[in-house]
């Protein structure tokens, strides 16, 4: 099943990223870049891995550029290289154009220009490290509009073997549990990591255990004082 068709100009360690995920999930990709080690690597892993300057206007036409639902630009050292390139796509009316921005500025031009999709990778990083470091009892999260989010949360350990009914996240506490990933020890190999598994959708009688992940859903505040009363 084909899952769209997608360009990436710049292959750098972000490109190859997108690339091979996308690739990964069924869609065509166009890998473009002007290193050919750096396409000649990528080229088994997407459908098409072409050499050239993502700012050459007939070189982009001759790969049918305009016939692809997004292309992504996400080349990370030369921005004047990425500017040039996001311009010569707007002039061909590339009906949707992702670039990546390094920084403040880099993002404040691209917005400027009316680029409406910009992608800060280093910043969203750089969020989501300084989250965890300050609140080691969050593994993940998925920051959502209004300050609410999705997190995946470490059972906090005054709630281990306690059940879902005692615990009562939503009216004690103001946000809904989803699911719990529970981890798995492999067979004769109880110092490796295990398995994780989704228990589906939980029951007031689920167990809380010491290895599993709560999938919680709820406003920052209302998270954070859930795993701050519960350590």
């Amino acid at each position: 099943m084909n899952r769209g068709r997608f360009a990436v100009i710049g292959l750098g360690q972000f490109g190859r990223a997108i690339a091979k995920s996308l690739a990964k999930k069924g869609a065509d990709v166009l890998a473009i870049d002007t290193d050919p080690e750096v396409v000649n690597n990528i080229s088994d892993h997407v459908a098409y891995a072409v050499v050239m300057d993502g700012s050459d206007k007939k070189a982009l036409l001759s790969n049918d550029i305009n016939d692809f639902d997004a292309v992504i630009v996400t080349i990370g050292q030369d921005f004047e290289q990425l500017l040039m390139c996001t311009v010569v796509l707007m002039e061909l009316k590339v009906p949707r154009i992702i670039a990546r921005a390094a920084g403040k500025n880099s993002r404040l031009i691209l917005e400027k220009m009316g680029v409406k999709e910009i992608l800060s990778p280093e910043d969203e990083v750089g969020v989501i490290v300084a989250e965890r470091l300050t609140n080691p009892g969050l593994a993940s999260y998925l920051q959502l509009p209004d300050e609410y989010r999705v997190a995946e949360i470490k059972t906090p350990p005054n709630l281990v073997g306690r059940t879902l009914e005692q615990i009562n996240t939503r009216d004690n506490y103001n946000i809904s549990l989803i699911t719990i990933k529970a981890e798995e020890e492999l067979e004769g190999q109880s110092n490796a990591p295990g398995v994780h598994h989704i228990k589906g959708v939980p029951v007031s009688s689920t167990v809380l255990q010491d290895n599993d992940f709560l999938i919680v859903f709820g406003k920052d505040k209302d998270i954070q004082k859930f795993i701050e009363i519960n350590q």
